[in-house]
């Protein structure tokens, strides 16, 4: 009854749009307070706090947060875009396949779903529309491919994953790599189909001379620089996840200033949305630890590990089961607060059914890119509605296609696991 009411305090608060981390703390803490009383909230204020935060493997999540904030602030998701379209731009629906292209890139060196939503959709929309993509289409695109962020690395959402399953960050970073290059084709295939469809949705491509293509090779430059200085160091073993992020927030900088595309106001936002952010995410965490502790004193976990195990069904037909619930969540709270909540009580029950940890992170990360874009909520579709002046409805009608497209990688990814771990396991320790 006490865990009933706390789940339900804990929705009322965050469907009053109460922060999730603030929401979190206060659902746990009031049912940690009614379970053990003061004793046991006072107990758990006088050390984990600061334990929770002041550890050495959160530190790549500020840093990470620090490159994308300087990459935004050099304008590169603007040059990648128009390289991108230099060189897809012939095939059909190429201006699609050029957004779909840049937005990976971009997400290589963004890490944050929202912010390469926002991007995208002041750059590449207007330009879609402007030669004549139907505006659901092109919105709908540009919400789906936002998303790749979560999965691309250095993903700020798998950096969170690692931290909260205790797993190497290292490792969990790598897992994301081929299901982004899977995400993205899957976008790119679906779209081509859409347009094949419906070939009014979209122009004819557009040809380029190589002469313009050897142009845009220097806006590629920086991009593919600052991912070989984070995933590089990190795959080949020469730099851990910290000194990684470390180097690509150095080398963001360095290549904002060289382009002088860098102002002391650019660096100054840079460094304050940095912070925003940052203490977001920690106050999240604490938030999960606070929440956990008081799973771990009512034994949520250890007899909801016992009641799955007793279950005469399938892994299979459990862990569909679990999926659905991350959907359903998914349609109403974001990305960070999901993982929060579910990973300390779910990544038990699903270790029990014989899954990999490092692979159910890829997957459950994918599984909230669908709740991105999915009603009620849809983080990313209300942002590329704002951005556009459209309604947010017509958006989330232009991403029904890739819904399904990324609803059957998940049946992809639970039937050939080793698509998710092959890279981790190949990795130089």
């Amino acid at each position: 009854m006490l865990l009933v009411f706390v789940i339900l305090l804990l929705f009322i608060l965050l469907l009053i749009r109460m922060p999730v981390g603030f929401a979190i703390g206060l659902a746990g803490l009031a049912g940690l307070l009614l379970h053990g009383g003061m004793p046991a909230v006072l107990g758990f204020l006088e050390t984990t706090p600061h334990s929770a935060v002041a550890t050495y493997t959160l530190s790549p999540i500020p840093l990470f947060i620090l490159m994308a904030q300087l990459v935004l602030q050099s304008g590169v998701a603007t040059e990648l875009f128009d390289a991108a379209r230099v060189w897809v731009g012939r095939i059909p629906a190429g201006l699609g396949v050029a957004t779909t292209t840049s937005g990976a890139a971009f997400s290589a060196v963004s890490g944050s779903s929202t912010a390469a939503a926002a991007t995208l959709a002041a750059t590449s929309i207007p330009e879609m529309e402007k030669r004549g993509y139907e505006p659901r289409l092109a919105s709908g695109l540009v919400a789906v491919v936002g998303t790749l962020a979560s999965m691309v690395p250095p993903s700020i959402i798998l950096v969170f994953y690692a931290i909260l399953a205790e797993e190497s960050v290292s490792q969990v970073l790598i897992a994301g790599f081929l299901p982004g290059i899977l995400v993205t084709i899957a976008i790119i295939i679906t779209t081509l189909l859409v347009v094949r469809r419906k070939p009014d949705t979209a122009p004819r491509g557009e040809s380029h001379p190589m002469r313009a293509k050897i142009r845009t090779i220097p806006a590629i430059g920086p991009v593919a620089l600052l991912f070989v200085l984070v995933i590089g160091t990190i795959y080949f073993g020469l730099a851990t996840p910290t000194e990684a992020a470390a180097l690509g927030a150095l080398g963001a900088l360095l290549i904002g200033l060289a382009r002088r595309r860098l102002t002391v106001a650019g660096i100054r936002a840079a460094l304050l949305n940095t912070l925003k952010s940052s203490a977001m995410i920690l106050l999240i965490i604490l938030a999960a630890y606070l929440f956990g502790y008081f799973l771990t004193l009512t034994e949520v976990t250890s007899r909801l590990v016992e009641s799955i195990s007793s279950l005469a069904a399938p892994p299979t037909v459990i862990f569909l089961l679990i999926v659905v619930i991350y959907l359903v969540l998914g349609a109403f709270m974001d990305q960070i607060a999901i993982l929060a909540l579910t990973v300390p009580v779910v990544l038990p029950v699903v270790e029990e059914l014989g899954y990999d940890p490092i692979w159910f992170g890829v997957m459950i990360v994918l599984i909230a890119e669908i709740g991105l874009v999915t009603p009620p909520l849809g983080l990313n579709v209300f942002i590329v509605a704002r951005a556009t002046g459209r309604r947010a409805e017509e958006v989330f009608r232009g991403v029904v296609p890739y819904v399904g497209a990324l609803l059957v990688l998940v049946l992809v990814f639970l039937a050939f696991p080793q698509l998710v771990l092959w890279l981790p396991e190949m990795m130089v320790s």
